[in-house]
């Protein structure tokens, strides 16, 4: 299947992982059965899941293994041939801020997700979004995930890069294995799932640097990501930028489209031929993200408004009753807040 033919929902499954598995005695089958996959899932030749079918197999492999921090070790994958293309690119940066903005980047290549970097002073973070979830991503594929970051900066640096600290929503978790992987402290019941490091290590420049093969990997990558783009329907990836901007503010059609490269004119013209407006788009971005938001106990009312870039709360209540047909409280208590 080429990539540029995926819909924004379908993303690559490394080929490898089904060899990893079978190295730490995992059956693969019984894997599959309890994801509720096809028996020939990991046998095809490009492996591609939705976000649904990527967390009921990440569960699915913690379940079976009976190790609850299997994704720390298929996370911190240390042998270079094994290395996807985005990684390998990452390994191959200037510095080790280099390879997190050229991972965030080229991830959703392969995955439904985005590497969000915020920085703040003297420490950075780095978050994973899964831009489709309708539940809660599986622990197992936090570590992965987490661990995944961390082994860029660990063979990059030579272990000269250790996290300040590791926030994980979860309410507990093996403690020693985690200190142990990543060398820090771990705070549970955060309020998102992410990895904290000192703002200065960013500068750290990484001994596997190749710029020969940066350049040809960079420019496979660039290919793909255009193709992926083009192939996008437009209301999606305006969606996307919506999400990325939402918080405090309601971000106006000309910055989404400076976001997207392109001309206000040419921003409508291509919402009108996917048969809607921005206007709907930022209506149905901040409905899905509401749900999202009021499914998480920890965000109060006010806060949820501000997120979704309304200038009060009462404008909020009147939009979610339109959409709902109830008030966010009563909605919360519906449907049970604090799954999260």
């Amino acid at each position: 299947m080429n990539p540029s033919r995926l819909p924004s929902d379908q993303f690559r499954v490394s080929g490898l992982l089904k060899q990893r598995l079978v190295e730490r005695g995992i059956s693969v089958p019984a894997v599959l059965r309890r994801a509720g996959l096809a028996p020939h899932f990991m046998e095809q030749e490009r492996i591609y899941a939705t976000t649904a079918q990527l967390f009921a197999l990440w569960r699915a492999i913690g379940e079976i293994s009976g190790d609850p921090a299997i994704g720390l070790d298929l996370g911190a994958e240390t042998r270079f041939e094994r290395y996807d293309p985005v990684q390998l690119a990452a390994v191959c940066s200037r510095t080790f801020g280099d390879a997190l903005q050229r991972a965030a980047r080229c991830k959703i290549l392969s995955c439904p997700e985005e590497i969000r970097l915020e920085s703040d002073g003297d420490e950075t973070t780095v978050r994973f979004v899964f831009l489709n979830r309708t539940e809660v991503e599986p622990e197992v594929l936090v570590d992965v995930c987490l661990s995944w970051v961390l082994a860029i900066g660990e063979r990059g640096t030579g272990g000269q890069v250790r996290p300040r600290r590791v926030e994980l929503t979860r309410e507990s978790g093996p403690l020693e294995r985690l200190e142990g992987r990543y060398g820090c402290r771990i705070r549970f019941h955060a309020d998102h799932n992410a990895i904290v490091f000192d703002s200065a290590d960013l500068e750290r420049p990484m001994d596997t640097y190749h710029e020969e093969l940066l350049k040809i990997l960079g420019a496979q990558l660039d290919s793909e990501l255009e193709a992926r783009r083009c192939a996008s329907r437009v209301a999606e990836q305006v969606r996307h930028a919506l999400k990325r901007s939402l918080a405090g503010s309601r971000p106006s059609r000309e910055q989404v489209a400076r976001d997207l490269h392109l001309s206000v004119r040419t921003l409508q013209r291509r919402l009108s031929e996917d048969g809607t407006t921005f206007k709907q788009v930022l209506e149905d971005t901040r409905r899905e993200l509401a749900r999202d938001y009021l499914g998480q106990s920890s965000i109060e009312l006010n806060e949820a408004a501000f997120l979704l870039g309304y200038e009060d709360t009462n404008s909020f209540f009147r939009a979610f009753h339109h959409w709902e047909g109830t008030s966010p409280g009563e909605w919360r208590r519906r449907n049970g807040a604090g799954a999260n």
